[in-house]
């Protein structure tokens, strides 16, 4: 079993759930697994699984997070409102508090993330899942 796979089977999300999928279209995650499972080697804490608004891509590029603009040499494609991204937990904070937060997967989101941002704030921006809709 490969070490990414071996992350995701064993993570857990704030909720203390299994850490679930957050995206593959495109494919997110600091190990490109389409999770926001977190290591060593994951200094960022790229844990907060989000679906990225306008508002938020703009607010973080103005903050110096620019997740607009493709870096190919980084496999990274540019992100569009709508696609759900692993973004770091400080960053995600950071964003928030200028008053453009995106919505949060609970569920897909580590609970690694709470060592920055109180679970109070993430429930405020949860995205609801379809079964509770």
């Amino acid at each position: 079993m490969d070490a990414s796979k071996q992350l995701i089977s064993t993570q857990k999300n704030v909720l203390g759930q299994p850490l679930e999928s957050c995206g593959s279209d495109p494919l997110t995650g600091f190990y490109r697994d389409g999770c926001c499972n977190t290591g060593a080697a994951d200094v960022g804490m790229h844990t907060v699984c989000c679906v990225v608004t306008q508002e938020f891509l703009e607010a973080s590029a103005r903050l110096g997070n620019d997740l607009l603009t493709p870096m190919p040499q980084f496999g990274f494609p540019g992100l569009k409102p709508g696609d759900r991204w692993c973004v770091c937990a400080a960053r995600w904070l950071q964003v928030q508090r200028a008053g453009a937060a995106c919505p949060v997967v609970l569920e897909a989101t580590h609970e690694a993330t709470l060592e920055v941002v109180p679970f109070e704030i993430l429930l405020q921006f949860a995205v609801i899942p379809k079964t509770l809709q």
